[in-house]
């Protein structure tokens, strides 16, 4: 349960109020221990804030984790701190210059509404994506990183008419499997996303060899797959939120004006509880499993 930080990084103490051990690069160096250096290719709005929701599971694992924060060459992160990503954020090029990634993550975008095409650092992912596949364990896709990792496998989105927005049931598709295996057989998750993948489709990917399917909500579809080569492994939904994001985004939304948003399901937003942070737990520290023993025997 230790994660390599800088000594003065801003979310320590909240890590630690969580029984997260934070250690800085030279105490880890002192022990005999490699941590796992896993890529973090964080493209979600206000960029600082939302590093604690990937830490705190990250966190929780047994092994020892380095985190690699990545920024884009051409998004501009006008909500984010720029002091900050210049501290502590590199480039891609720089994150895999000098040592290998065990593991990338990509994580959501508020731009699920537009076409892949038309997102102004697509190409910037594919050039990721292309070296990813290749040198990469396993590169794990939240929401619409999920979604960026099926166009890159040829498996394009749909943009609904309503907002997948809530928390769903989940049913766990594949109790054999080595990350989601160990995984409750019903279990909820956290969605917040306007696009997905039709069933159908998926469906015809899998019987043609491309993907696993390896959970589904009746409600929000097929919430997490994999690359038959198991390079790519997508969620769909939000494991690693915490319930008073979804409130926060709907009262953001709703503040806007938007119809097509509804309150989020199975939600309390006077006093929302967590039904999903066992499986955020679980699915994290077993695709940290996965990675340590794809990298490490």
């Amino acid at each position: 349960m230790t994660i390599v930080l800088p000594g003065d990084y801003h979310g320590k103490s909240a890590l630690e109020s969580c029984r997260v051990q934070c250690i800085t690069q030279d105490e880890a160096l002192k022990e005999d221990i490699r941590a796992l250096r896993i890529g973090i290719l964080n493209i979600m709005p206000k960029a600082e804030t939302y590093e604690f929701s990937l830490l705190h599971p990250l966190g929780r694992s047994v092994v020892q984790i380095e985190p690699v924060w990545i920024r884009l060459k051409t998004h501009k992160y006008t909500s984010s701190d720029h002091s900050h990503l210049d501290k502590l954020y590199v480039h891609f090029e720089e994150a895999v210059a000098k040592q290998r990634l065990d593991g990338l993550i990509m994580t959501g975008a508020p731009v699920e509404e537009i076409e892949f095409d038309e997102v102004v650092y697509w190409e910037e992912i594919k050039r990721i994506l292309r070296y990813a596949s290749r040198n990469i364990a396993s590169t794990l896709g939240i929401c619409w990183g999920g979604l960026a990792l099926a166009k890159f496998m040829g498996i394009d989105k749909k943009v609904y008419n309503k907002k997948i927005f809530g928390a769903y049931e989940t049913i766990n598709l594949d109790r054999e499997h080595r990350i989601t295996g160990e995984m409750d057989d019903l279990f909820w998750c956290a969605q917040s996303r306007h696009s997905g993948i039709p069933d159908e489709t998926l469906e015809l990917q899998r019987d043609m060899g491309v993907v696993r399917l390896l959970a589904y909500s009746k409600e929000a579809g097929y919430t997490i797959f994999e690359s038959t080569d198991s390079r790519f492994l997508v969620h769909l939904g939000h494991p690693e939120y915490e319930p008073r994001r979804l409130v926060e985004e709907y009262l953001r939304d709703k503040n806007k004006g938007r119809k097509d948003v509804e309150p989020p399901k199975n939600i309390n937003l006077d006093s929302p509880i967590n039904t999903w942070r066992s499986h955020r737990t679980e699915f994290f520290s077993q695709w940290i499993k996965y990675l340590h023993e794809s990298t490490t025997y």
